[in-house]
């Protein structure tokens, strides 16, 4: 730990002391780079090809002579190519001059470095103040009042103000060394950079924007059980372009920040009361009231089913084959895991049903040649010809969390109220 600390320490100081060096030595440079240009404009001279003048006039005579005099003609074309040659090397007083020329521009460029030495101390010694003071007010937001209770967003506050801090040094010291204009430039080019860099790292982009709309809606929190685009665990961390995701198996899962804002996604775990259900197919000469009647008393003996809203059922289908019923029942995911509570109540059920002779349906088509005696296993429950304590009013399960919801909801704008503006 105490190394991590240190290397982040570092990190901010040494990257503000080479921009520090950088800038300055651009600045007392960028002077020196205009005289050279200047002084580099002026023109070489270049080397004649001097020819025999009495040579090249003479013009051919008529007989032998004329022959004889028209020979050497190669050997001034060789001469001439020679002169041609040695008119592109320079002489040795034009190498002395482009040395010493060069010697003047080292002794120039080290006699300014140092008489602009104590401004560059000056400007490092600025930046240098400015990295400490970004450090230490980035450390106390509190006295700023800037501090939130959203980890993240406390990150991104903190990176944010030592930026601005280091800036307002670096543009303070580029002033003291005269190198304002290369500010100017920097910044005109910044729209084309920031151009490229934005189609090249749209992605990334993308999904920090996107972390930072997640910090502040809050859809979920770390430990809470959600389903994000068919992906189910319990949220580990939110970071500036992931969000971390522990499975049931363990696994570690981590999802693009701007498909987690796009996606659908299911909280289990912003309401702590949860609905688990579960079906039990029957014979169909079984009694219906009899058998629901059997299961919601044994659910109702469960540690961890809650009396409120208490257990529920549904015939969910009738058919030759058989009748499926469906039993509902809530639990509190503080206190109570909902898979142990669903495994205990059909555990149970099944049982009863077991013991109060109710039969699953049968697979296999019995013949009967005769009439069984009445006496020949249990006696079968018929269904009752009233509907004297049948229950047919309105589900109110969710209604007090539904108010709670809606009550927790008005201090934002809830877009489904009448006269809401979007």
């Amino acid at each position: 730990m105490p190394a991590n600390r240190t290397a982040r320490a570092r990190g901010p100081w040494s990257r503000a002391l080479l921009l520090t060096v950088l800038l300055s030595a651009t600045a007392l440079l960028a002077p020196q780079a205009a005289a050279l240009q200047s002084s580099s404009q002026g023109g070489e001279p270049t080397a004649t090809v001097q020819v025999d003048a009495e040579a090249a006039a003479s013009p051919p005579g008529p007989g032998p002579e004329s022959e004889s005099t028209s020979e050497p003609a190669p050997a001034l074309v060789a001469d001439t190519d020679e002169g041609a040659a040695d008119a592109w090397l320079p002489d040795g007083k034009q190498v002395r001059g482009r040395f010493d020329f060069t010697f003047d521009r080292v002794i120039s460029q080290l006699a300014g470095l140092v008489a602009n030495l104590p401004l560059l101390l000056a400007a490092i010694a600025i930046i240098a103040l400015a990295t400490w003071i970004s450090g230490f007010v980035s450390r106390r937001l509190h006295l700023l009042r800037l501090r939130t209770d959203n980890p993240y967003m406390n990150g991104l506050i903190r990176n944010v103000v030592r930026t601005v801090i280091v800036l307002c040094g670096v543009l303070i010291a580029l002033d003291l060394l005269n190198a304002t204009a290369l500010v100017t430039a920097v910044l005109g080019s910044a729209g084309v950079v920031g151009l490229v860099l934005g189609f090249a790292f749209k992605d990334i982009a993308e999904n920090y924007i996107a972390g930072i709309l997640l910090s502040l809606r809050q859809p979920f929190a770390p430990g809470d059980l959600v389903v994000i685009d068919g992906n189910e665990g319990r949220v580990v961390a939110l970071h500036s372009r992931t969000t971390m995701l522990m499975t049931l198996d363990g696994n570690e899962l981590r999802l693009p920040n701007a498909l987690v804002f796009k996606a659908i996604i299911l909280n289990y775990s912003r309401n702590p009361r949860r609905r688990f259900d579960f079906t039990i197919a029957m014979d169909p000469a079984q009694s219906i009231r009899h058998a629901q009647s059997l299961a919601l008393e044994q659910i109702c003996t469960i540690d961890g089913v809650l009396a409120d809203p208490g257990p529920s059922w549904t015939v969910q289908e009738y058919s030759p084959a058989g009748i499926v019923l469906r039993f509902f029942g809530w639990v509190d995911q503080r206190h109570s895991d909902l898979g142990k509570v669903r495994s205990e109540s059909i555990r149970l059920v099944k049982g009863a049903f077991a013991r109060a002779g109710i039969e699953p349906p049968r697979t296999v088509y019995h013949l009967r040649m005769a009439r069984e005696a009445a006496d020949d296993g249990p006696a079968a429950h018929h269904e009752p010809t009233h509907a004297a304590d049948a229950d047919t009013s309105v589900n109110r399960d969710i209604d007090e969390q539904l108010a709670q919801a809606q009550e927790a909801a008005e201090a934002g704008t809830n877009l489904l109220e009448p006269g809401s503006a979007p």
